[in-house]
Parts: structure tokens; sequence; C-alpha cells
């Protein structure tokens, strides 16, 4: 009896790996939770971009020996929320993310 009261080598191996598990699976979600935000932060990043090229063009009348063109031209409108400046390390303009209540503990 007293030899298996002393015998602790197969707790101390897996208490060991079990701390080290817990460490490494917390850390992964801190880590993803990191990568998350900053993918939002980026695809909205280049949202804006997309949104502010300019996409007008104009060309002039052509008149040719027997033939002529008027011209065309178009004006890019402001989108929606366009008139907000993008400024480096704030959140994504527009971008705004709404999670409904489930009626639990009154929220």
């Amino acid at each position: 009896m007293m030899k298996l009261w002393n015998d602790d080598a197969g707790f101390v191996v897996s208490a060991e790996l079990v701390l080290i598990a817990t460490i490494l699976v917390l850390g992964m979600i801190v880590g993803l939770a990191s990568v998350r935000d900053q993918v939002v932060q980026e695809l909205g990043d280049i949202a804006l971009a997309f949104g502010r090229i300019n996409q007008s063009y104009s060309f002039s009348g052509i008149t040719g020996h027997t033939s002529l063109t008027a011209g065309a031209s178009f004006v890019d409108r402001t989108d929606y929320c366009d008139e907000t400046p993008d400024v480096a390390g704030a959140p994504p303009a527009c971008i705004s993310v709404t999670i409904p209540s489930n009626g639990e503990n009154g929220i």
C-alpha cells in the first residue's frame, strides 16, 4: 500500500500536460479573436478604398467629315458614409455589428 501511495509519476505528467494544454488553448482563443478583429478592420479599409475610387469620366464631342459625336460625362456621387474621413487605426466607418438580445438576465 505504501508503494502505491508514494507512486505519483503518472499524476505529475498528466497534470503538467493539462496545465500546458490549458495555457495553449487560452492563448489561441485570444490570438484568434485578435486576428478576427484585424481581418474585419482590413476588409473595412478595403471597402472604403473601393468606395473612394473616382469613377467619373468625360469626353468631348468629336466631329469628322460626315459625322459627329455629342460627347458624354459621368460624375461620381458620394456614397453612404463617404463624408467621414478614414483615420488610420480607427474602426472602419459604417460597419456596425448588432447582436439581438436573447432575453436572458434582463438584457
